[in-house]
């Protein structure tokens, strides 16, 4: 038998076997827990997390049956899928290849047309129609990721062994320290100079102070039922906490003797995320009953209102002032990770699969990267301002059941735990060297923040886009050119009146005589002309 026939034969055998569902769950058969989590000793199951999400888990789409999901109409494919005429979704490299996927065959249907002339096969850049279906190609520079998208390369995220500066020079790379960083004897690791490394962190008893290491610890507040979200205005010296069961925002001043904390404001229930804007002294907070970001002054005199509305499970937020970005977690039905301008504009979708729920995110500054938790998928990534080059940093490894405070500082990673209460830390490019705190003295650490002068950096601050000169100069120029041309119509109605009364005495000296012309409309040899943006000439006369 031929090759290729043999290949087709395989293939056919090992789907046949996935539409009848060898080795599939089926959640008659194999009913989950109670509480929905995936039955260890069984292979079979699947997590209720899951069950009527739009996608198939199982093999043979038990998980979303109808009788299963309420008739709930599930999600559209992905723009990677190509989407059957009875909804279930298949990957496009399945459509045209002479086999049915789609139990109605649709996947083979009108197999002669150009799939690249519908919303370019869903390619992000190139597509290339073959006989039998499309690939999805890149231009240079660029690779293909899930099979569709393009990203730039960047070879400094792909090796990630520079904690901050990377340069790449003749195919190697040097990586360097931001300042007030030292590199160590290690290549690549930057470590912070000054004051002592501190872990800030709430819980259902207090708020608590302790060393990078662990091995120091103490209480900064009694503060009860203060496990919640954490912010930092290190340069005045004070902690902004809140509760999603009270109804206000917490202030702390570690400055003062007295560490008697105070009402910030009143009035806004279930806040879940706090960012400080150190630069222009703003306060930005998510609230899941208002379903919304919010931003106030630092000191609390003046709330803005609503910055961002309509989302649908906020989670946590954070902001780089010195870039003017904003950024903030969504989770429920549709969770994404999103940014935006510090006034709300250009909103942008950064992370949108492969996501569950994003209860936490920070900002790795000197790198331009963000991280989020995700206690659904029970993992930790990053990925850069614009949305590309992502990566998994953590991976489930018992510490990360049910993720709270995350925080990113110096070659770490740090995060804090409810289910097993404690404060744990991973190298933050490839989540090696774990290290765990068991807090003994406190309950359900919460919020989480790095206290030190680097984490909040100032510098020059991204001025705000200039208006384009074209549109905001137009009318200047305009009524400057209007007023040259009636001051130039004057001075020509003078000049000509003063030339013809001079005219009479004037010796006539023929055509040879003007061969430099007299009219100022006119160049003459000595003159030279540009024109303008607008189209009108600039006399540039020597």
């Amino acid at each position: 038998m031929e090759l290729p026939g043999l290949l087709l034969l395989v293939t056919g055998f090992l789907r046949s076997n996935c539409a009848a569902g060898v080795g599939q769950c089926s959640l008659e058969e194999f009913p989950c827990t109670a509480d929905g989590v995936h039955h260890p000793s069984s292979s079979s199951c699947v997590s209720l997390s899951v069950v009527c999400d739009g996608q198939p888990d199982c093999q043979n789409g038990a998980d979303e049956r109808p009788e299963k999901c309420g008739g709930a109409k599930p999600k559209s494919c992905r723009s990677s899928e190509f989407s059957c005429s009875n909804g279930r979704c298949v990957p496009h490299s399945w459509r045209c290849d002479h086999y049915r996927d789609c139990e109605d065959g649709s996947d083979e249907d009108n197999c002669s047309q150009n799939e690249c002339e519908v919303n370019n096969g869903g390619c992000s850049h190139i597509c290339l129609d073959r006989p039998l279906g499309f690939v999805c190609d890149c231009p240079p520079g660029m690779r293909l990721l899930q099979d569709t998208h393009c990203e730039e390369v960047d070879p400094c995220l792909d090796a990630d062994v520079c904690d901050q500066l990377c340069v790449q020079s003749s195919g190697s790379l040097t990586c360097g320290c931001e300042e007030g960083y030292q590199e160590t004897s290690e290549s690549g690791r930057c470590l912070s100079t000054g004051d002592a490394t501190g872990l800030v962190f709430s819980s259902s008893a207090e708020i608590g102070w302790m060393s990078s290491s662990g091995s120091d610890q103490r209480k900064i507040s009694d503060s009860t039922g203060a496990a919640g979200p954490l912010a930092a205005s290190i340069a005045n010296g004070a902690i902004y906490w809140s509760n999603p069961e009270h109804t206000g925002v917490y202030r702390l001043s570690l400055a003062d003797g007295d560490q008697t904390p105070a009402v910030l404001f009143e009035g806004t229930r279930g806040i879940v995320g706090l960012a400080v804007d150190w630069v222009h002294e703003l306060l930005y907070w998510t609230s899941n009953h208002t379903r919304a970001l919010h931003v106030s002054s630092l000191n609390g005199s003046e709330q803005h209102g609503a910055l961002i509305t309509g989302l649908t499970q906020p989670a946590a937020v954070a902001v780089q002032p010195l870039l003017r970005l904003l950024f903030w977690a969504d989770g429920g039905v549709s969770p994404r990770i999103e940014c935006s301008s510090l006034d709300g504009m250009d909103r942008k979708a950064l992370v949108t699969s492969i996501i569950r729920n994003p209860v936490s995110i920070s900002l790795d500054i000197p790198r331009g990267l963000l991280y989020w938790a995700d206690s659904g998928l029970h993992t930790i990534s990053r990925i850069r301002y614009d949305g590309q080059h992502r990566k998994m940093v953590v991976e489930s490894n018992g510490y990360l059941d049910e993720p709270f405070g995350l925080a990113v500082f110096e070659d770490r990673v740090y995060w804090s735990d409810h289910l097993t209460g404690s404060i744990c830390s991973a190298d933050k490019h490839n989540g090696r060297s774990l290290r765990v705190t068991q807090n003994a003295g406190t309950r359900s650490p919460a919020g989480l923040l790095i206290y030190h002068p680097l984490i909040q950096p100032t510098g020059a601050v991204l001025s705000p886009p200039e208006p384009d000169a074209d549109t905001a100069d137009s009318p200047w120029i305009l009524s400057l050119i209007v007023f040259l041309c009636v001051l130039l119509a004057v001075l020509l109605l003078c000049w000509r009146r003063s030339d013809t009364a001079a005219s009479s005495s004037l010796p006539s000296f023929g055509d040879a005589a003007l061969k430099e012309s007299q009219d100022p409309l006119v160049p003459s040899a000595h003159t030279h002309t540009q024109t303008d943006k607008n189209g009108a000439c600039i006399d540039l006369s020597l």
